[in-house]
């Protein structure tokens, strides 16, 4: 931004458009997007819930689940409240280092979901092609050790990313292009060279995503390779055991891909595509996991059902 004289100043805050040339649908867009986002926060506490109380969930696999619906309620949560200000309340304005608290919450929570997405790939691929070693090898103390490695490797990976945003003088827009703060969107706006900021952009981004859909890729193949020599029904009770998993996945990594391609290859203008699939990066995964594993998982699934035949007892009387 200019100072009085015309010189570089530094940011004091910047301004969160939402939905550029929706402005006036914004008020009744919220009501679906906040509906989603109370859909996504109830359904992972509800799988949280269930994994802590359900003695026979305490497996590596239910614990990574576990894992995985608390980052889905951080990572969402980091973002929806301020999204729904800006489209109820006109709440454009976020402080600059409100838009560093956040752009490091988001990044390195997405670290870290990539880390546990990892792990439970691992996790079933031991279970598949090595079965009598599974409870040697992913025992209750090392999975907490895995959660904590995800938590450390995450806010490590991103901790520079404030600090390189922080040393840039902004003379330029302060207007970004998203409902919340990225670190893509918020250094095209300095007007100083950013090549620090891109490289360390894609040192993450291959060392952490990329590596992590790397190896995620290798432990299917080989998951691949041992079910197929095993018998028809063996067969379907391992893919059945990993489809969940390969959903997340997928809803995870694939809207990720895309939204890192559009602002690195895209042209910056207001177009709505960056945007809408930003919001879906934050909040299809949070909602489509839990609504996942609660089908596709028989002991969740019977589990989500006997508290609702509680509940309707409950209320019933």
């Amino acid at each position: 931004m200019v100072g009085p004289n015309g010189n570089e100043s530094s940011a004091t805050h910047f301004i969160l458009i939402g939905l550029p040339g929706w402005e006036r649908a914004q008020f009744w867009l919220a009501f679906p997007l906040c509906s989603l986002y109370l859909i996504a926060v109830l359904g992972n506490l509800t799988i949280i819930y269930i994994v802590r109380t359900e003695h026979s969930l305490h497996e590596p696999m239910y614990i990574f689940l576990c894992m995985l619906s608390g980052i889905d309620v951080l990572i969402s949560t980091s973002s929806m409240p301020k999204m729904m200000a800006i489209f109820w309340f006109n709440s454009t304005t976020i402080q600059f280092d409100a838009c560093l608290v956040q752009m490091f919450a988001i990044h390195s929570l997405s670290g870290m979901e990539s880390t546990v997405l990892l792990a439970m790939a691992f996790d079933r691929y031991v279970a598949i092609c090595h079965p009598f070693r599974h409870a040697t090898v992913l025992t209750l103390p090392r999975v907490a050790k895995i959660g904590m490695a995800a938590v450390v490797r995450g806010a490590a990976l991103m901790a520079p990313l404030p600090i390189f945003i922080k040393r840039l003088p902004f003379c330029r827009s302060n207007i970004l292009s998203h409902s919340y703060c990225l670190h893509q969107d918020v250094m095209k706006l300095a007007c100083a060279d950013i090549r620090v900021n891109i490289i360390y952009g894609l040192i993450v981004i291959i060392s952490a995503i990329g590596l992590d859909s790397l190896l995620i890729s290798f432990s299917y193949l080989l998951i691949l390779k041992t079910v197929l020599g095993l018998t028809r029904e063996a067969q379907a009770k391992a893919f059945g055991t990993c489809v969940s998993h390969v959903c997340a996945v997928f809803t995870f990594y694939v809207p990720f891909i895309g939204l890192s391609m559009v602002h690195r290859f895209g042209k910056r203008h207001d177009s709505l595509l960056p945007v809408i699939m930003a919001n879906i990066y934050l909040l299809v995964p949070p909602v489509l996991n839990p609504i996942v594993y609660g089908v596709k998982t028989k002991q969740i699934r019977q589990r989500i059902l006997r508290l609702l035949h509680v509940t309707t007892q409950t209320s019933g009387t």
